[in-house]
């Protein structure tokens, strides 16, 4: 039996590593400082700065690299750029065409060819390079770990990883864009960059490789491993091998990657055959190790020189060790085993365990949390926002609504089944219906009662009246009043107790069913509130149409569930309906219901009883109110009044006095001119300046061609009192015989009272069931009152419970004067309604 040796260890220190594109000088910041000015503004610019400098300081970071620069930084700085540059595309339009930035010209060189140059006035070349340079950088990691540690190799197989994911991601968004146009380079083709994706994913497998065999894993291990590594470097070697690549890259690549492909499948065939010889399988472990000799032949003769020793040396060990182990192998088959060698076109492929794979860079590169430029939003982006947000919505609006309807059927389904009520009835836990037991707070309907029973006798005997209807309102709790469900009094089968068990887990089921609606739906509020694309909008380079198909995918596992929820809930509702009719089998629900429906009935007759009573309470107590109001404004008018009427006579007495002092008898020949004024003519004296101050603070009106106060006795003569003229006033005594024409007065105190027996019309306080005891001129425009009192206090009652009692005609005496009345004229509306 042969041991395992490490028959290509030497190999494993051979890697290649790729170097970065080199670049001009290019200013960013000009160009796009004047773009932002001219499509914003000034401000917006100068609110930019820091990102515009930061911006350029990367490109001049890009431009300036050296061999003592820190790979780790250059990484770093290599995507913040990459970043930046993605916010940059879908906010400045960087093309030849006149209104876009067409001042901007980006130049490469070939990574492989250096001589050889692109230029382009577009951003795809820039990106394409800072991607290819990107992955470059990563190689170089790569190689640089200790690979003679466990942690060094790896280090270096996820670096590799990452410079393949940096590839990849270069070949499937930039690359097609990168390459259109007469200006490329071939170094960032798809072509290209798909075969160094390989190419690294070889050497992370590779790593992986040499982890195995310094743990001393098993020959079979060793080999699924080995054969995946082969695999890669032939992936690579196929696309070395056509064009547009066969002549792009030097001989020396050629060579690595060929010799590699063939000394990793033999390294497979090698450990393998170790492998047949333990199951001792000879024939077939023959046939394994003439094929990777083949291999290995084959390559040393049609791969170009230039390989590297270290590859060469690794070459001829395993050569050794496969002669050395067929040999052996053939002596034993002719001597012991005399099994058939099969041919090597009868032989299956190796087989092949893949260790590494590419590393999605999408994270990486996402620049939808980019900061630079964030205010900055182009109408393009904002569109397609809206576009996205109307799907969203359509999602959340169309999963809402079956959330509902599932609510909605159990609710109808569960009334018509008389769910869970009579369950709760069934265990003495009746409950009101919700509408019943909102009205007007029930529990403190007896005290608001016995409150309103003390308001007005007329309402405390419809309490009464309707005492017995409404005492069902004074059971605490109010739903201990309703009937409850019995138990049959005989039972056949004795299993009422387990189709009740039965129903109610069945409800608790469904309870639960509706709490996880609930949940979902908050679940998709919440998902539709941090539901924002904009960032990535304004980084994509791609179609709009499939970065919504990508986003929009978000909510289907919350779809499913959805679902999930409805169709369970229509199971669980067949399963209560047959649940539901064996119960109602068993106990007596008609009953039950007839019985429960006829107490609602009271209770919701007492309710609209009560909240009558209680409403024409209310109305009483306005109508008490309005009324106190109204009386003390009369009680103060009438006292102004008196004390104005007071005044005014004691001035009358006073004038009167003053010219019985001043009579003259030797004046009586003069006598016979004086003339008194007719009825209605002013004939008023005129009163001294100290009489005018004596009245000051007292308030006066004037009226003119107002009715007299009083009727004074005709005189036949006054020929000893002296006369005095008054033009145009009005006397304060005229004679009884004739009447002024009436005219509207002013309102106020001083308005005269109009003469006894003239057409009256009502006050605004009267009392209906009596004549009213105060009269005013029926021509008389006075102001109303809000309410009259009398008319019935509030609607609702079928009489006037607040009506004074009437006054019998003639029990009391006209006064001399009317009053006008404080109010406004009453307005149509309200409870005091004509």
């Amino acid at each position: 039996m042969a041991t395992p040796s490490s028959s290509s260890s030497p190999a494993t220190q051979i890697m290649l590593a790729i170097y970065e594109k080199k670049t001009t000088a290019v200013d960013l910041y000009r160009p796009l400082r004047n773009y932002i000015v001219y499509n914003y503004s000034e401000r917006e610019a100068q609110n930019l700065e820091d990102d515009l400098q930061t911006l350029k300081q990367y490109r001049t970071d890009i431009e300036r690299s050296s061999p003592s620069d820190s790979l780790s930084s250059r990484r770093d700085l290599l995507i913040n750029y990459f970043r930046a540059l993605t916010a940059i595309e879908s906010r400045f339009p960087i093309s030849p065409e006149t209104d876009h930035i067409n001042t901007l010209t980006f130049v490469w060189h070939d990574a492989f060819k250096n001589k050889l140059k692109a230029s382009q006035q577009n951003i795809h070349l820039e990106k394409a390079a800072v991607l290819f340079n990107l992955g470059a950088v990563h190689s170089q990691l790569g190689l640089g770990f200790d690979r003679g540690e466990v942690e060094g190799r790896k280090n270096a197989s996820h670096s590799f990883m990452k410079a393949a994911g940096v590839f990849a991601f270069l070949r499937d968004n930039v690359a097609m864009k990168a390459c259109m146009g007469n200006s490329t380079t071939l170094d960032v083709s798809v072509e290209c960059v798909g075969m160094l994706e390989r190419l690294m994913l070889a050497q992370a497998q590779e790593c992986v490789f040499e982890n195995t065999i310094a743990k001393g894993s098993s020959a079979s291990v060793c080999s699924k491993i080995s054969r995946q590594v082969g695999i890669f470097y032939e992936e690579a070697l196929a696309a070395l091998k056509v064009a547009p690549l066969s002549q792009h890259f030097e001989k020396a690549w050629h060579s690595h990657v060929q010799l590699k492909a063939a000394l990793f499948y033999a390294e497979a065939c090698y450990r393998y055959g170790l492998e047949l010889h333990e199951k001792e399988e000879i024939g077939e472990e023959i046939a394994r190790l003439k094929s990777g000799l083949n291999a290995l032949s084959e390559a040393r003769k049609s791969s170009p020189k230039g390989a590297a020793q270290q590859l060469i040396d690794a070459y001829t060990i395993l050569e050794g060790n496969l002669n050395r182990n067929l040999e052996r192998a053939v002596k034993e088959n002719d001597r012991v085993y005399l099994m058939r060698v099969p041919p090597a076109s009868s032989l299956q492929p190796l087989p092949a365990f893949q260790m590494v794979k590419t590393m999605p860079m999408t994270e990486v590169f996402d620049a939808s949390k980019e900061k630079m430029f964030a205010s900055l939003v182009p109408d393009s982006s904002a569109k397609a926002l809206s576009r996205y947000t109307e799907m969203v919505d359509d999602v959340i609006r169309t999963q809402a609504e079956i959330l509902q309807q599932g609510s909605e059927l159990t609710r109808v389904r569960l009334k018509e089944m008389d769910l869970p009520e009579s369950i709760l009835a069934l265990e003495g836990h009746s409950a009101l219906p919700t509408a019943l037991k909102e009205d007007d707070r029930l529990n403190r309907f007896a005290a608001n009662l016995k409150q309103a029973a003390e308001s007005d006798t007329r309402i405390e005997r419809s309490v009464r009246e309707h005492s017995s209807l409404m005492s069902i309102l004074d059971r605490h709790p109010i739903e201990s009043v309703l009937p409850t469900l019995g138990r049959p009094i005989m039972s056949l089968d004795a299993n009422e107790d387990a189709i009740l068990g039965a129903l109610k887990q069945s409800l608790r089921q469904l309870e639960t069913l509706g709490a996880q609606r609930a949940g979902l739906e908050d679940m998709l509020k919440e998902m539709k509130r941090k539901d924002d694309i904009l960032p990535k909008l304004m980084t994509s380079t791609g179609s709009y149409d499939d970065l919504f198909r990508k986003e929009i995918s978000k909510y289907d596992q919350i779809c499913q569930e959805i679902g999930k929820n409805v169709e369970a809930q229509e199971h669980l509702l067949l399963q209560i309906q047959a649940q539901s009719n064996e119960f109602a089998a068993v106990f007596n629900i008609e009953d039950y219901k007839a019985s429960r429906e006829k107490c609602f009935k009271q209770i919701e007759a007492a309710i609209a009883k009560y909240q009558e009573i209680k409403e024409n309470i209310n109305e009483g107590l306005k109508f008490y109110v309005t009324l106190q109001d109204a009386i003390t404004n009369m009680k103060q008018q009438c006292s102004d009044f008196v004390m104005t009427r007071s005044i005014q006579c004691r001035e009358m007495i006073e004038e009167v006095q003053r010219q019985m002092a001043g009579l003259s008898f030797q004046d009586s020949k003069n006598t016979g001119n004086y003339n008194y004024p007719a009825v209605g003519q002013a004939n008023q004296p005129q009163r001294t300046s100290s009489q005018q101050t004596k009245a000051g603070n007292i308030p006066q009106q004037s009226h003119p061609q107002s009715q007299p106060y009083y009727s004074a006795p005709q005189q036949p003569n006054t020929s000893n009192i002296p006369q005095q003229s008054h033009p145009q006033s009005q006397p304060y005594y005229s004679p009884p015989q004739q009447q002024p024409p009436q005219q509207p007065n002013a309102p106020g105190y001083g308005q005269p009272p109009p003469p006894y027996g003239s057409q009256q019309q009502q006050p605004p306080y009267h009392l209906p069931a009596a004549r009213p005891p105060y009269t005013s001129p029926q021509n008389q425009q006075q102001p109303g009152v809000p309410h009259e009192y009398g008319q019935p206090a509030y609607p609702g009652w079928q009489g006037p419970y607040y009506n004074a009692p009437g006054q019998q005609p003639g029990s009391m005496p006209r006064p001399p004067y009317t009053v006008p009345a404080p109010y406004p004229p009453p307005n149509q509306g309200g409870y005091y309604r004509q």
